[in-house]
């Protein structure tokens, strides 16, 4: 594992093979994809642009990045096979940084930048490498300095101006939970947003679609085209991808259900089965499930993935093989705070939960609400009347489906409210 603020150069990184923790070949780094961002902070590296040996280019996130050494980068993950398509407030290192001309006394061009790692599996832009030339050399030809290393700072390229454009925005949202996304993309004026919506990336605008009211989502998701939908889509939880398909058209959303990768269809397509105010409707297809021999250690290691919620990381379902939704027979329930209080190496289908039955995917609502308050819950499986876990519901999904439709929308016009009443005591 590269140590936290090694300085590796990008012209070291572009070219070398690309692993997966089997330590097969996926691929080699063909460039670097960051994104400035405002107050004065480094720009910070999104992923690379890795390209298969069928030639097509395709984006490996920095999270997915466990080493980089001077022969391999090496990933975990499954790799996202669809091809990479470069944002408007994307910069690709090589591509955009190198060779590029520099306004100097001297003919000065960019030869290299290097990124370091400030936090785990975060990386940001660092240094930049110059190579000056001109002027007579001793027999007459144009002479070339040594490279100078200098500070990003003081790159006008790399320093984002000012003011309310698309690319502003992008980098005010980098920092922001999708909540607070969500809120600024309702405030904006309809050609902003399109401006806006065209420029994030899929992940970022999949999370804030997920948080705005649902009749936004529709006109959102509607404007874009087909294939950038189905994408974002994919990116989006299954169940609130499920809920958002069922508003839809049902050729429109058909369309869109078969533009999507498999797997992500699939999964979206079991929820569908299900009324929307059922268990089955509500629930992830992707909760903690491990097998009957699993130990604490390797429970706990799942629930460290960034990508869950604090919900569904609160508990593990152990269940017979498969492992992947609807699993082989379910076993039962450990809660996370259990776990933390055992050795490592206890297994995990020692400490179940006993008392705590599982909800049918047909059961409604109400009665999910009620499971919920009686047993004290933030998560709870879903196990069909074969023994199989289908999947768990979240407390906030249950939250979500109680409250009035409008009600994320009226939070954002209420929140607004609150800030322009602020604003006149300010200033009375």
């Amino acid at each position: 594992m590269v140590a936290k603020d090694t300085q590796v150069f990008v012209s070291r990184v572009i070219g070398l093979p690309i692993v997966d923790a089997a330590g097969d070949q996926v691929g080699r780094v063909k460039d670097v994809v960051c994104y400035l961002r405002s107050d004065g902070r480094a720009p910070r590296v999104k992923g690379l642009v890795a390209e298969l040996f069928a030639r097509a280019r395709i984006f490996v996130p920095m999270i997915r990045v466990h080493d980089i050494t001077p022969n391999q980068v090496a990933i975990t993950g499954q790799v996202d096979a669809r091809r990479f398509q470069r944002r408007e407030a994307e910069m690709l290192v090589a591509a955009d940084l190198f060779d590029r001309p520099l306004e100097r006394a001297r003919p000065t061009r960019i030869l290299d930048v290097s990124m370091h790692m400030v936090r785990n599996r975060e990386w940001e832009l660092d240094s930049v490498a110059l190579r000056s030339s001109g002027g007579a050399g001793r027999f007459g030809f144009g002479s070339r300095s040594a490279p100078q290393i200098v500070s990003w700072r003081e790159i006008p390229g790399l320093i984002l101006s000012t003011g309310r454009t698309a690319a502003n925005l992008i980098a005010e949202f980098s920092e922001m939970k999708p909540a607070d996304v969500a809120k600024e993309l309702h405030d904006l004026e309809p050609e902003s947003l399109a401006a806006v919506v065209e420029a994030l990336d899929d992940e970022t605008l999949a999370e804030a679609i997920e948080e705005l009211p649902k009749d936004e989502q529709i006109d959102i998701i509607s404007a874009l085209d087909t294939e950038r939908a189905a994408d974002v889509l994919g990116e989006m939880d299954p169940d609130d991808a499920a809920d958002l398909i069922r508003d839809l058209p049902s050729d429109v959303a058909e369309e869109l259900l078969q533009r999507m990768e498999p797997e992500e269809s699939a999964d979206v397509r079991r929820l569908l089965v299900y009324e929307e105010y059922t268990a089955g409707g509500m629930m992830t297809p992707e909760p903690i499930v491990v097998d009957t021999d699993a130990t604490v250690a390797q429970a706990l290691a799942q629930a460290r993935e960034e990508s869950l919620t604090p919900a569904l990381a609160s508990m593990v379902f152990v269940t017979r093989p498969p492992l992947e939704t609807p699993t082989g027979r379910y076993v039962g329930a450990a809660h996370l705070q259990r776990l933390l209080r055992e050795p490592p190496t206890t297994l995990v289908a020692t400490l179940l939960d006993r008392d705590l039955e599982p909800m049918s995917p047909a059961d409604p609502l109400t009665q999910v609400s009620r499971f919920f308050a009686t047993y004290n819950l933030v998560v709870a499986p879903v196990v069909n009347e074969d023994g199989h876990l289908l999947g768990a519901v979240t407390v906030d999904d249950v939250l979500d489906h109680m409250l009035p439709d409008d009600w994320r929308g009226e939070q954002m016009d209420e929140v607004e409210a609150t800030d322009l009443g602020n604003a006149e005591v300010s200033h009375g």
